[in-house]
């Protein structure tokens, strides 16, 4: 089946850009890399699948009556409500709906207002693949309209959600979710503001080849990227400055984007002025955002001690923050204060380790991946990807990319002196990977 759905993927590309094109404003070639990647997550859980250790079959030495037997089962109906940035990735087909099906789930999903055309034809594509394998086409169904959604999480046949989006309209799902009377897991990617830190050794020596990879990072797809860099700590002096001039410059040079709805450029605008407000910040590079339907990058500029004991917010859109530090511990102090993240950034020399340590202290508790001289932007889908974090990143830490986003839609069932031929055919089978007594297979 997950075969199947990746090949009409595949066929359907053209028209699917198309009409994504048309609705989102993201570009042919960027869309058109999205249905690749959509596609290539459809064929990896594959992978996982046949490898079979996402079941987590176990058991123990023969007890007699006690012999215990473990393996994973699907929850059951799961509802996906996908997200406007991405409208193949964290779409229909998207990483939600993929790994509900690679645990057996059947799937609906809401229809995403801003995209319902290329909701609809990633539908199409993903029915006509079900029933190239003689699957009944309501393996995956989708829903529209806001009081649809409300019905899909409290309706009694759904067992699990998730969600991609705001933080205000995640967490109303997720208080849904709680307050039914069978409460239902709900796994939601909300806000994260991702914070990338700049030490003095790096800024000193590879201040234009950071300042190129945080422009890039701040400015890819629009700057519409839930792992995008918003917060930027940058040490004060030459070093720092000839960095951010890379950056400044780079984010002059960015072209006006329409981005994906009206609701995103008005809180765009809003937060964008409000952290001007708030932080006294001035505007290092780009143009505030005004009423114009396009809107260019804004880079702000702030002392860190402005901003340390703050519980600074994300603004979705092309702007990031640049907090100047004097030292490392005032670093520290501002990353303390700051609300759950899916990723950070740290670029440094391998020679800072005591500055290292200090970042990652405060770093680790708060961020569900850590990146090492690179772009946050990049995610690659695989067995160790991990995309997730705590509250408000995500409202669960299980990842939503990669072989464990799986297990969110599994539930674990022990079965204790069955007969080994009445037992589930999975904990029949000697080829499955199975830990016994507490050791796995080498």
């Amino acid at each position: 089946m997950l075969e199947a759905m990746a090949d009409e993927l595949d066929a359907a590309t053209d028209p699917l850009v198309e009409v994504a094109d048309a609705e989102t404003h993201l570009g042919a070639t960027t869309l058109r890399a999205e249905i690749q990647r959509t596609a290539g997550q459809l064929r990896f859980f594959v992978e996982v699948l046949r490898d079979g250790a996402y079941l987590e079959l176990a058991t123990d030495s023969d007890r007699g009556p006690e012999t215990q037997h473990r393996m994973l089962v699907p929850l059951g109906v799961a509802a996906v409500f996908g997200s406007s940035n991405f409208p193949f990735a964290y779409g229909v087909a998207g990483g939600d709906t993929a790994s509900a099906l690679a645990a057996g789930c059947a799937v609906v999903v809401k229809e995403h207002p801003s995209h319902p055309l290329t909701c609809r034809a990633v539908l199409a594509a993903l029915r006509a693949a079900l029933r190239a394998v003689e699957l009944p086409e309501d393996v995956v169904s989708l829903v529209r309209g806001f009081e649809a959604g409300a019905s899909l999480v409290t309706s009694s046949a759904v067992r699990a959600v998730g969600f991609t989006g705001s933080v205000r309209g995640g967490r109303a799902l997720h208080d849904l979710c709680v307050t039914r009377p069978d409460p239902i897991p709900f796994y939601g990617e909300l806000g994260s503001l991702n914070p990338v830190v700049v030490t003095p050794g790096a800024a000193r020596r590879r201040s234009r080849h950071i300042g190129e990879l945080l422009a890039e990072s701040m400015t890819r797809r629009g700057g519409q990227m839930c792992t995008q860099p918003g917060l930027m700590l940058v040490p004060q002096g030459p070093d720092g400055d000839a960095l951010l001039e890379v950056v400044a410059e780079l984010t002059d040079c960015a072209e006006a984007v329409t981005l994906l709805n009206e609701t995103v450029r008005t809180q765009f605008g809003a937060g964008t002025r409000s952290m001007v407000e708030l932080l006294g910040a001035t505007v290092r590079a780009g143009v505030m955002p005004g009423d114009n339907a396009a809107v260019r990058p804004v880079l702000l500029e702030a002392n860190a001690a402005v901003a340390a004991g703050m519980a600074l917010e994300e603004v979705f859109g092309p702007v990031s923050l640049v907090l100047r530090y004097h030292d490392v511990a005032e670093a520290v102090e501002v990353i303390r204060a700051l609300d759950a993240a899916l990723v950070a950034g740290v670029h440094a020399e391998t020679d800072e380790a005591a500055t290292v340590g200090a970042l990652l202290a405060g770093l680790t508790p708060i961020v569900g991946r850590l990146v090492w001289g690179a772009p946050t932007t990049g995610l690659a889908i695989g067995w160790a990807t991990h995309h997730g974090g705590s509250y408000p990143a995500s409202t669960s830490p299980h990842t939503s990319v990669g072989a464990t986003a799986i297990r969110r839609w599994l539930r674990p069932i022990g079965f204790q002196g069955f007969p080994e031929q009445l037992l589930p055919a999975e904990l029949q089978d000697p080829h499955l990977p199975r830990r016994r007594d507490g050791v796995m297979p080498s």
